[in-house]
């Protein structure tokens, strides 16, 4: 970890946290009674800079990529708070410099986010599943109980009042102060944008941060084509609250599209509502006809802050998360390509290395890796957002499981837009081997970041369907697995055809009877992947990164 970068971001966050609304309410106490570490694992992650060539960017294009990046170390404040509390500072200040404290620094608290939340403070306790958007003593009855309207929305703190009643805090007021900075910051990006309509949505973007109400950035950001910067930013994805799976987290990343890898990509948003309809489900759980006109690009990131630098790094992007967008606009699909090249480069070749039949090995390839990343997203766009029974969305009906139901449903119908469009020749001269044998391996990277997290579980999930279904074999005498191609093939199908059911039906039960029953690591999985730890193969990635990085000091 570079603390240089991290205290230099932390300071400007700590200068942003004196100016918040939110002290309204008395933060909570930290539970920790003893600054003993137990087993922090800095280790595992391997150290990445993100740069990108800005050497064809005009002097006002650079500026604005350092405003967006001071907007991105607002956005890393507020998830602080959210995930561990308005006393992160405290909390920091008590570890001192070491390990224990640069393991904090890239999980954003006292639990590591890659061991199922396991604490790794002596005497801090189990993490809040409702993280910090809850009170801690709420218990789910209670806030079922509660008479709230606007409850299970997306942007809002649950709060207690003096009279000890649940309230809703929208972020918007309890976050005011740095909600005003980062919204001045994105008005004067917006000044600096050769790109109009980028211009255009960065306004609209900081006004949405000043009221909850992204709807309308959200529609416009589908129509803005033209910007070679771009930057997701606000409260996004609601991993964190696995209480509920309600509440969204703030979160930042600053963008460079890479033009050559966009082109190649342009074209495959394009067959989405043709392959809805060859879904392997009946009609009524593909009747919803995905947007057409879907975005599909490549970028280098330049930073990454909150939700989205918490434990494991995304490496593709699917937005906007609004079901009625995705409906009228369906989405864009962001392939963030040198982040994604870290992540094969340092993880999966060693991961490859170790557990794929020597046979097989030639067929783990980056091309691959990049192919069923990207079309994961794209799956996004697949199935069905609502409920068949009119219950509301997916989202809604499946709770704390809707998010490793997503996740699984993208995977494995990835893998189905991969085989329906190299049947139909559209991917070109591949060897289809290639995406299976890399799909494989890439299986075993995801569920090494544990069963908190929504990837991990669904890959877990997906391990033991394909190994049930005999999709992989285990070598007993290497320990190397090998892909059976027309299993997997039949295991995919079954597969996607058992998520879609149980996200059409809402069938939350159903979701939750599969999670329990697959989503779990058996003792010789355990011994694999206890390998890939002996071999120090890392878990995942950490960045260096900052205007420094990328000489805009």
């Amino acid at each position: 970890m570079n603390f240089r970068i991290f205290r230099r971001v932390l300071g400007a966050s700590l200068a942003i946290c004196l100016l918040s609304s939110c002290a309204e309410e008395a933060p909570p106490e930290s539970s920790i009674s003893a600054v003993t570490t137990i087993d922090p694992r800095p280790e595992i992650y391997a150290d990445f800079t993100l740069t990108a060539d800005l050497s064809e960017l005009s002097d006002s294009q650079r500026e604005m990529i350092g405003l967006l990046i001071e907007a991105s170390v607002i956005m890393d404040d507020l998830f602080w708070r959210q995930a561990y509390g308005d006393d992160y500072k405290s909390f920091l200040d008590s570890l001192g410099v070491g390990p224990a404290r640069e393991f904090a620094e890239l999980n954003y608290g006292p639990w590591d986010r890659l061991a199922d939340e396991a604490p790794f403070i002596d005497g801090v306790g189990a993490k809040p599943l409702g993280a910090n958007f809850y009170p801690a003593d709420m218990t789910k009855e209670e806030f079922e109980a509660a008479y709230l309207p606007g409850k299970n929305g997306l942007y809002s703190l649950v709060r207690r009042n003096q009279a000890g009643e649940l309230i809703l805090v929208p972020y918007h007021v309890a976050y005011a102060e740095p909600l005003k900075r980062a919204a001045e910051l994105l008005r004067e990006a917006a000044g600096l944008a050769e790109s109009a309509s980028f211009a255009t949505y960065l306004k609209l973007r900081a006004a949405a941060l000043l009221s909850d109400d992204f709807q309308t950035s959200d529609l416009y950001w589908m129509d803005v084509k033209d910007n070679e910067i771009d930057v997701v930013i606000g409260p996004i994805e609601t991993y964190e609250d696995r209480l509920f799976g309600y509440r969204a987290a703030y979160e930042s990343y600053v963008l460079i599209k890479d033009l050559e890898w966009s082109n190649r990509l342009s074209r495959y948003a394009s067959f989405l509502p043709e392959l809805q309809t060859g879904l392997p489900v009946p009609d009524a759980y593909k009747q919803e006809s995905p947007g057409a006109d879907s975005d599909l690009n490549a970028y280098d990131v330049v930073y990454y802050a909150g939700h989205s630098n918490a434990g494991s790094k995304t490496i593709a992007i699917n937005l906007p998360n609004d079901e009625q967008v995705q409906l009228e606009k369906g989405t864009r699909r962001l392939q963030l390509k040198n982040a994604m090249q870290a992540k094969f480069d340092k993880i999966l070749n060693p991961i490859a290395d170790t557990l794929v039949a020597d046979d097989q090995r030639e067929h783990v390839t980056f091309d691959a890796f990049f192919a069923n990343t990207m079309f994961h997203e794209v799956a996004h766009g697949l199935g069905i957002k609502n409920t068949l029974d009119g219950r509301g969305t997916v989202r809604e009906a499946l709770l704390d499981v809707a998010s490793s139901m997503e996740e699984g449903k993208a995977d494995i119908l990835g893998l189905y837009m991969i085989d329906e469009l190299n049947a139909r020749g559209e991917l070109g001269e591949v060897d289809i081997r290639d995406y299976y044998v890399t799909f494989m391996a890439s299986v075993f990277r995801s569920i090494r970041f544990g069963a908190s997290s929504a990837h991990g579980k669904a890959n877990m999930v997906r391990f033991n369907f394909f190994k049930d279904a005999g999709a992989f074999v285990r070598d007993a005498e290497t320990g190397k697995y090998r892909v059976d191609f027309d299993a997997m093939k039949k295991a995919s199908a079954d597969l996607s055809r058992l998520l879609l059911t149980l996200q059409g039906d809402g069938d939350y039960q159903g979701a939750q009877e599969l999670t329990n029953s697959k989503g779990v690591i058996g003792d010789e999985l355990q011994a694999d992947l206890d390998r890939l730890t002996r071999a120090n193969i890392p878990v995942d990635i950490t960045f260096m990164q900052g205007a420094s990085e990328l000489g805009l000091d």
